[in-house]
Order: structure tokens, then C-alpha cells, then sequence
């Protein structure tokens, strides 16, 4: 069973994870596949300021877009990485809520191998996303 602390901390995480979902919902996605961000009143990423070419990280936040519009092609052509880390959230929210509803874990209680497997994939995606944005051109 869970602590009355641990259900409070597992909404509290959840209502955390919910809040970039629901930033997304209300940007439009950009055209261009990156800078969405921008309409938060962000400048333009650095790098492409500077080097004409998109960073690991660009798309993100369009993708997110993308994705809480049910634009799943979209959300993961403009950043893979993003997408997917976008998805682990609409994941993770319900599966927090329910657990902290019920007092223990739906399904397995996550581990620190299992969290280091999912950065080091999701890490991976990126960095591989990115080395064929930059051979692609």
C-alpha cells in the first residue's frame, strides 16, 4: 500500500506532467515543424539562429502540439524524441491518478532500472533523430 504522503506526491507529479499537456493544447503548432515555442513568448532557438540548423531538442514543443491534437505523424516528424517523451506523459497522468485513487501501484511500481532504460532510449532517439536531421540537411 501506498502512504497518504506517496498518493499525495503521485498527484501532485501528475498535475505536474498534466500542466505542459495542457500548455500544448492551446499553441498552435508551427508549419515549419519547429517553433511553437515562441508563441510562449520564447526566442527562437539559438542554435538555428546561429548554425541554420535545428538542435536535438527543436520540434519539441511542436510535436506536443501535434500530439494532444491526435496528430501522431505530425507530432512525431517534428521532433521523434519529443513525441514519444509526449506520449509517456498522456501515459503516465491516468496511471498516476489511478494509483494514487487506489493506494498502490496500477500494474508494477516503476523502478530506477526501468526509469534508466526509458532516458537512455528516449536519449538515444534524440541524438540519432538529430545526427539524420543534420546528414539530411
Amino acid at each position: 500500500r501506498l502512504s497518504a504522503q506517496d498518493r499525495m506526491a503521485m498527484v501532485m507529479l501528475a498535475v505536474g506532467l498534466a500542466a505542459p499537456l495542457g500548455a500544448a493544447s492551446l499553441l498552435e503548432p508551427d508549419q515549419r515543424g519547429y517553433g511553437t515555442h515562441q508563441q510562449l513568448g520564447l526566442p527562437p532557438c539559438t542554435f538555428v539562429v546561429l548554425f541554420g540548423r535545428r538542435c536535438p531538442t527543436c520540434g519539441g514543443t511542436t510535436s506536443w502540439a501535434y500530439l494532444v491534437r491526435g496528430r501522431l505523424i505530425e507530432a512525431a516528424q517534428a521532433n521523434l524524441g519529443g513525441a514519444l517523451l509526449g506520449t509517456l506523459d498522456v501515459i503516465a497522468v491516468p496511471w498516476l491518478l489511478l494509483s494514487a485513487l487506489r493506494g498502490r501501484w496500477l500494474g508494477r511500481a516503476p523502478t530506477s532500472t526501468v526509469v534508466a532504460w526509458v532516458a537512455t532510449v528516449m536519449f538515444a532517439v534524440m541524438m540519432i533523430e538529430w545526427g539524420v536531421r543534420l546528414i539530411a540537411g
